[in-house]
């Protein structure tokens, strides 16, 4: 009985999909299906009727209206700028060489364990040589922001950019010495801000790092970035701060000169050299943890967001053991 029934149900399926005696697939006839009257039906040789019609032509007709709706939202962009740029209102930081985690952990006798950081810091200088500068870039006037407006409609394009000479990092610039630092245990750390169009900036007094975040003396057309470190101490240990040392920046004053902005954009500005700011730790304690935060001091900046870690400010962690 239980056969029976199961094998009526199986007819069942099988004469809704193609009925014989009425020919109809799906419960449709051909006609219906927009076929050809009396056409003799086989499953591989459907011919298009009424309705494979109207959908191939409702089909066409939507996706007609979608390549015209992306081509007027294409007009209303800007090739060479965003649009929209609200939500970049502080750029971002980032330092090189740029470690897993943000981590720079070496060991100065080990020359693997630090070499890794030379060759990543040589590959990133490698286009501020001063060579490839010049041939690419203008000895802008310092302590003014570089302007480079259109004319009307007519843009001016592309823009030139500001020479940033590698030989500006002094002592960070590989040049005087190829291990930056790391093998004598006196590393350097490039600090770089993240490209924003059109960004310009009123900026405070020199980079320093040290073991408070309060202000500084105040003046325009500079940037500040600072640091705040502490050691882990283990229990029953008093608590350090003071481990990170005297710190030598490059350029000297450790600011952003403002004749590299505005930045006008990747197309417009082909040749554009970011400018860098070079830290270099002089007597940082060796076998220790140091938590360091740099900071940008500038007008335009407020309060920092917990959000955000990389909004203004960057931070990183540096230990170098001896043994």
């Amino acid at each position: 009985m239980a056969k029976h029934e199961d094998k009526a149900e199986s007819g069942d399926w099988k004469e809704f999909f193609w009925n014989p005696r009425t020919r109809e697939l799906l419960g449709r006839t051909a006609s219906s299906w927009g076929m050809m009257e009396g056409y003799r039906w086989y499953p591989l040789s459907v011919i298009p009727g009424l309705i494979l019609l109207f959908y191939l032509v409702f089909y066409t007709f939507l996706a007609g209206m979608f390549c015209l709706t992306m081509y007027v939202m294409l007009l209303t962009l800007d090739d060479y700028k965003p649009t929209w740029q609200d939500r970049l209102a502080t750029p971002g930081m980032m330092i090189q060489p740029k470690a897993q985690n943000l981590e720079i952990t070496y060991n100065m006798k080990s020359t693997e364990s630090w070499d890794t950081y030379v060759q990543a810091l040589d590959g990133f200088l490698a286009p501020y040589n001063d060579s490839q500068q010049v041939l690419k870039n203008d000895a802008c006037a310092p302590d003014q922001y570089f302007i480079q407006e259109d004319s009307g409609q007519v843009r001016n394009n592309p823009k030139r950019s500001c020479q940033f000479n590698r030989t500006v990092l002094g002592e960070c610039s590989g040049l005087t010495d190829r291990t930056y630092g790391y093998r004598s245990g006196k590393p350097c750390v490039l600090i770089k801000l993240n490209r924003v169009t059109t960004h310009c900036r009123e900026i405070k007094d020199a980079t320093k790092c040290g073991t408070d975040i309060t202000d500084t003396d105040q003046s325009q057309h500079q940037c500040m970035s600072r640091a705040r470190h502490s050691l882990l101490s283990s229990p029953g240990q008093r608590e350090e701060t003071d481990f990170l040392g005297q710190i030598a920046y490059f350029p000297t004053n450790g600011t952003f000169n403002l004749m590299y902005y505005p930045y006008y954009g990747m197309r417009a500005q082909v040749n554009y050299s970011q400018p860098l700011v070079a830290v270099k730790f002089l007597n940082i304690t060796l076998n220790a943890d140091v938590n360091v935060e740099c900071r940008i001091n500038s007008n335009t900046i407020g309060d920092y967001s917990d959000r955000d870690k990389f909004a203004g400010r960057v931070s990183f962690k540096l230990r170098i053991n001896s043994e």
